[in-house]
């Protein structure tokens, strides 16, 4: 099984972000603009936490607030949970299906160097499986 490093390889290390002080307004927009789920947060040069759909759905809607006068810092998930280059993917698989989550920041350090969703690790296992059996199918038929 291969390693997040492998996903980023392809992918690459870009990964939308908003500011901490941003409005879940604005942070929503920009999400609907790049047809994401997440948003990582960025203080600075500084990784703050991630803002999710779902954030959004539980501490704003359901809690009656105004998503155009509340701020990302008050309602982003501050401490998610994070994975190196170096974690496998099925530890990645384990780690969101634990946690119920479908987003990982990863992190080399103290440095974000991208974010990984679980599109982005079935359609890494879909590749890896589709390779296999291409070889096997070679291997079998001698071709």
């Amino acid at each position: 099984m291969g390693t997040v490093r492998h996903i980023l390889q392809k992918k690459g290390h870009n990964a939308y972000s908003v500011d901490p002080s941003a409005t879940v307004y604005y942070a929503l927009e920009y999400m609907v603009e790049k047809n994401v789920g997440a948003l990582l947060v960025m203080d600075k040069e500084r990784f703050a936490g991630i803002f999710t759909e779902r954030d959004y759905a539980r501490k704003v809607i359901l809690k009656g607030k105004a998503s155009k006068e509340t701020l990302v810092r008050e309602i982003m998930s501050e401490h998610p949970a994070t994975v190196t280059p170096d974690d496998t993917v099925e530890g990645c698989m384990k780690l969101m299906t634990q946690k119920y989550i479908r987003h990982l920041p990863v992190l080399e350090g103290d440095k974000l160097v991208g974010l990984v969703s679980i599109g982005d690790i079935v359609k890494y296992i879909i590749e890896e499986q589709k390779f296999i059996i291409d070889n096997l199918e070679h291997y079998i038929t001698g071709h």
